[in-house]
C-alpha cells in the first residue's frame, strides 16, 4: 500500500512495493493507494482510510500490512490494533530483504547494524537475529517470537561491537584499494537503481555468474572482476548494491564501507532501466545517494549513463530515446541482455578514463615486440607507420604511463 506524494507514477510505485514484498516470498493479496492531505500522528491515515485497510485485511484474510512509507512506532501499534494484522513500513521491509540476501560476513554485519539502529526506538518482535548467521530479523515472525521491549543496553553494546568489526573491514578494504591503486588498473563501478540490470551487464562483460534475476535487490555484496578495455592492459569492474527511493538512512550509513568502492572508483557507470516509467525519478534517487556518500559531482570520478533495456523499447518511444541519447556524449544505449551497444560502452569508458592522456610520439624498432605489445595494452594508438626497420606510433598515454615507458626503455 502506498501513502504519500511525489512525481512518481502511482502504478509503478505500487508495482515496486509489491516487488519488494515478493522479494522475500510474501504473497500480495491486494494493493491500495491513498492520498494523504494531512498525516494523522496516531495512524498516518485518516479514519476512513484505516477502515478501508481493515476491511481489505479481513476480506483477504491477510496477516501482514506493508505501508510503503515511513511510520512511527505509535502509528505501527495503532494500525496493528485497527487491522488485527502485523504492520511494517518501507524501511522495515527493505531491512528484511537485506537480512535475507546478505551473503558475506561483512554484509551480515552491515545489515544487522542497520536493523538494530532502526529497532532502537521500537518494540522488538524477536531477538533470535542476534544469534543467527544469516536471514531475516523477525519482522515476519519466527521461532521464539515474543512481545518484549528492546533492551536498550543490549542494543548499544551489540551496535558498538558491530561498528568495531566494520571498522576493521573498512581498514582491510582500504588496504586492498591501496594495492590496486599502485597497480595500473582503473576501477569502474556499476551503480544504479535496483533491478536496472547491473548484474546482467556485469555478467555479460566479465563472463561471470553473479546472481542476476528480475528481482529487487538481487545483489547486495560487492563483486569485482577483471575486464578487457580498449587501450588498457585490463580494468576492474565492480558490481554494487542497487539503490532505491527513500533508501533507509540506516542502510546508507551501514553500507558506507561497501559504497566506498564507488567513492574510490576511477569511473562510475550509472546503469538505468530506460524502459521504466519512473526512469527519470530513479536517476534522481541514484544521484542523491551518490551525493550523500561523496561520489560523483564536481571533483568526483567521471560518470557515464548506460541506458539499459533498449530491447524493451520500440516504435516512437524507442526513436525518442535514441535521439535523446545521441545528443549527449555521456550516454550510451545498451541492452545487457542481448549485448547491443556494449562495445560502444567500453569505448566510451576507455575514452573517459584516458581523457587526461596526452598524445605522444614513440619510435620503436620493428623487432621490439614486447614494448609494442605494452603500448597497445596501456595506451590508445591513434596511428602508426613503419619503414620495415622502425615503427613510429602516435599514442595517447597518461603522465604515469609515459614515465613507465621511459623507464622501460632506459632499463
Amino acid at each position: 500500500m502506498k501513502a504519500g506524494k511525489g512525481r512518481r507514477d502511482v502504478d509503478a510505485r505500487l508495482e515496486e512495493a509489491a516487488g519488494l514484498a515478493e522479494a522475500i516470498g510474501v504473497e500480495v493479496a491486494d494493493r491500495l493507494h491513498f492520498r494523504i492531505r494531512s498525516p494523522r500522528p496516531a495512524t498516518l491515515f485518516g479514519s476512513g482510510q484505516v477502515e478501508s485497510i481493515a476491511e481489505a485485511v479481513a476480506r483477504d484474510e491477510a496477516e501482514l500490512v506493508i505501508v510503503d512509507a515511513p511510520i512511527t512506532p505509535i502509528q505501527q501499534k495503532n494500525l496493528e490494533t485497527a487491522t488485527k494484522a502485523k504492520v511494517i513500513d518501507r524501511t522495515g521491509l527493505i531491512l528484511e530483504i537485506f537480512g535475507e540476501r546478505a551473503a558475506t560476513a561483512e554484509g551480515r554485519l552491515q545489515v544487522e547494524l542497520a536493523h538494530l539502529d532502526y529497532q532502537a526506538g521500537r518494540l522488538v518482535r524477536s531477538w533470535t537475529h542476534l544469534e543467527r548467521q544469516r536471514g531475516g530479523f523477525g519482522f515476519l515472525g519466527g521461532p521464539g517470537e515474543t512481545q518484549i521491549e528492546a533492551d536498550r543496553r543490549l542494543i548499544r553494546d551489540r551496535m558498538a561491537k558491530l561498528r568495531k568489526e566494520l571498522e576493521q573491514v573498512t581498514r582491510t578494504r582500504a588496504l586492498h584499494r591501496a594495492r590496486r591503486q599502485r597497480a595500473p588498473w582503473p576501477v569502474i563501478a556499476l551503480v544504479g537503481y535496483t533491478n536496472a540490470g547491473k548484474s546482467t551487464l556485469f555478467n555479460r562483460l566479465t563472463k561471470a555468474d553473479v546472481m542476476a534475476e528480475n528481482l529487487l535487490f538481487a545483489t547486495l555484496d560487492p563483486t569485482m572482476r577483471e575486464i578487457q578495455l580498449p587501450g588498457f592492459d585490463k580494468a576492474i569492474l565492480s558490481d554494487t548494491v542497487g539503490f532505491i527511493s527513500e533508501l533507509p538512512t540506516q542502510l546508507v550509513a551501514a553500507f558506507r564501507a561497501t559504497l566506498e568502492e564507488v567513492i574510490s572508483a576511477d569511473l562510475i557507470v550509472h546503469v538505468r532501466d530506460i524502459s521504466h516509467p519512473d526512469s527519470d525519478a530513479q536517476r534522481e534517487d541514484v544521484e542523491q545517494v551518490l551525493k550523500e556518500i561523496g561520489a560523483g559531482g564536481e571533483g568526483g570520478a567521471p560518470l557515464v549513463e548506460a541506458w539499459n533495456k533498449i530491447d524493451l523499447l520500440g516504435g516512437e518511444e524507442g526513436e525518442r530515446v535514441k535521439a535523446e541519447a545521441a545528443r549527449r556524449d555521456e550516454v550510451i544505449r545498451i541492452s545487457a541482455l542481448t549485448g547491443e551497444g556494449l562495445d560502444d560502452l567500453l569505448e566510451c569508458a576507455a575514452a573517459k578514463l584516458s581523457k587526461g592522456a596526452k598524445l605522444r610520439t614513440v619510435t620503436l624498432g620493428a623487432s621490439d615486440g614486447e614494448t609494442i605489445a605494452w603500448l597497445h595494452a596501456n595506451g590508445r594508438i591513434e596511428s602508426q607507420r613503419t619503414d620495415g626497420v622502425e615503427t613510429v606510433f602516435e599514442v595517447r598515454l597518461s603522465d604515469a604511463d609515459w614515465a613507465r615507458l621511459q623507464s622501460r626503455q632506459r632499463a
